[in-house]
């Protein structure tokens, strides 16, 4: 497939890379080049024209975009990015999306604080700063291009805090650190790497095998407390998260 990857330089963007480059063709864009970008073009997400060009004749369009604190630009990219990829995709008659996101674009606070194996399924009730704010909107927007084009199919897989796995296998040498990885475990935590093959499978999965034309996984991590679901991802994309974090959450090792 000839893929196109938005926001290809946050941190996600170079683990989904290396992981599509061997057997799809790449096109990174983002607003500033970094030297280990494959085929890249420099383009601003908000804006629409930039987007349309940049989409034609591309199969599939994974949308790693986010900007999380100012105002301004954090409805910028993750709202009105998000409307122009899915315009490009009606345009340009492009089947496959895939967007991310953090857990709280749908499970906010109502869900996190007082419920207990909660799943992608669930009724939209995001978080309140602006970053879930935002990223909701952008969600709800991929919905409805879904619902009204019938050849559009919207994945979203939703993860939150991030772990490579090399720190978290050369961790115990590095005390301060490795206590750091401790206390921001939460129940939605998956190693980059995991992370990016479940992007990979969502692309790679036969669009007919999907129940509908716009489903959100959870993605992270099997933790303990078994908090929010991941069994949508492992049922319908195979995907099989390889580290539990016991270092993280066990005292025993």
């Amino acid at each position: 497939m000839r893929v196109l990857i938005l926001g290809a330089n946050g941190m996600m963007g170079p683990w989904v890379s290396k992981l599509l480059n061997k057997n799809h063709e790449i096109i990174e864009t983002d607003l500033v080049k970094i030297d280990s970008n494959i085929n890249f073009y420099k383009i601003d997400i908000s804006n629409l024209n930039e987007v349309l060009e940049i989409s034609q004749n591309v199969d599939a369009i994974i949308n790693l975009s986010v900007y999380r604190n100012n105002r301004d630009l954090a409805f910028n990219v993750n709202t009105l990015g998000t409307y122009n990829m899915m315009k490009a995709a009606e345009e340009h008659k492009i089947p496959r999306i895939i967007n991310t996101g953090p857990h709280f674009v749908l499970a906010g606070p109502s869900f996190e604080t007082y419920d207990f194996n909660i799943n992608s399924d669930i009724p939209n009730q995001s978080g309140v700063n602006i970053y879930a704010l935002t990223k909701s909107l952008g969600n709800e927007i991929c919905k409805i291009f879904a619902d009204n084009n019938d050849f559009i199919y919207v994945q979203t897989l939703l993860f939150y805090h991030l772990y490579s796995e090399e720190l978290i296998l050369g961790g115990s040498h590095q005390i301060n650190k490795f206590d750091k990885l401790r206390e921001s475990l939460n129940p939605f935590s998956v190693t980059w790497e995991d992370a990016a093959m479940a992007i990979k499978l969502a692309l790679e999965i036969e669009l007919e095998k999907l129940d509908s034309r716009a489903e959100t996984y959870f993605i992270s991590e099997d933790l303990p407390h078994r908090k929010f679901m991941n069994s949508k991802a492992k049922n319908k994309l195979g995907w099989i998260p390889r580290n539990k974090l016991k270092s993280l959450w066990s005292y025993d090792e």
